[in-house]
């Protein structure tokens, strides 16, 4: 099923996994909360969604995972619907909210998606292991979430999300309501991620223009509502990235960019 069609850029190519041809949604009320929405997406991008609340960008997350249905407007995700995305564990949603289960252990909560495909117990044990040792809590596999940081609760959420092996992750201000250190570090620790999974793509809402030119490779602005994809930024910065970028002249003209972006 997976699409053979390229994304070419700057003496590159990339498999294209992602195509939103002209996607809207309105709400019954009259609502328009997307409006048009064009993007190619390619494999192993790591792409930021800016703008003000309210522009459409959850909305776009939710209808890429299949979670509400754009009212018009066509999404093709490795050349099949959205649909057929889900019933192949393509797709991978983290929330704002870890949104544990409280009475669960780590372990259990991040193989929760392979014990809903009633993968043997063994398997899910293991895998549980292996995502738990890439975020950096495979000590902490017995603790209950109320144990846990704020931080370390987030980063149950994404090794939830990545036992699946997913080809599209999508976070949505999954670090919104932590504190400033904790936000970087774990900054760092999805760029690593990423880094190491062979071609996965991200997709990541933000309101914050610093976490979006830190993370991205190209970042989208939102006009407010009714929300359209108004400008694309390429952040053309070699990976890894790290404090020396965040204090450059290059990183700051990025951020203000955005800004004047987001303002416009």
């Amino acid at each position: 099923m997976f699409f053979s069609g390229e994304i070419r850029g700057k003496g590159e190519s990339r498999l294209q996994v992602l195509r939103l041809d002209g996607v809207s949604k309105s709400y019954p009320n009259g609502t328009v909360a997307v409006q048009d929405a064009n993007l190619e997406v390619g494999e192993g991008e790591l792409i930021s969604f800016v703008g003000p609340s309210g522009c459409g960008k959850s909305t776009i997350f939710q209808m890429v995972a299949g979670l509400s249905k754009q009212t018009a407007g066509e999404i093709e995700i490795l050349g099949g619907s959205t649909g057929q995305a889900r019933r192949d564990n393509a797709i991978s949603f983290v929330f704002q909210e870890a949104t544990l289960m409280p009475w669960a252990s780590v372990r259990d909560n991040v193989a929760l998606p392979l014990k809903l495909r009633k993968l043997p117990p063994k398997q899910q044990e293991e895998e549980a292991e292996r995502v738990l040792e890439l975020v950096g809590l495979k000590d902490h596999a017995k603790s209950l979430p109320r144990q846990l940081s704020g931080g370390m609760r987030m980063r149950v959420s994404i090794a939830r999300s990545l036992i699946a092996k997913p080809r599209i992750l999508l976070m949505d201000e999954p670090f919104g309501a932590l504190d400033e250190i904790t936000r970087q570090t774990l900054q760092e620790e999805l760029l690593s991620i990423w880094q190491r999974s062979k071609g996965m793509t991200v997709l990541f809402v933000t309101h914050n223009a610093f976490e979006a030119v830190y993370l991205s490779n190209r970042i989208l602005v939102m006009t407010p509502r009714p929300g359209r994809i108004s400008r694309e930024i390429e952040v053309d910065v070699p990976y890894p990235r790290g404090e020396q970028f965040r204090s450059s002249a290059e990183f700051s003209r990025f951020v203000g960019l955005v800004n004047e972006s987001l303002k416009h």
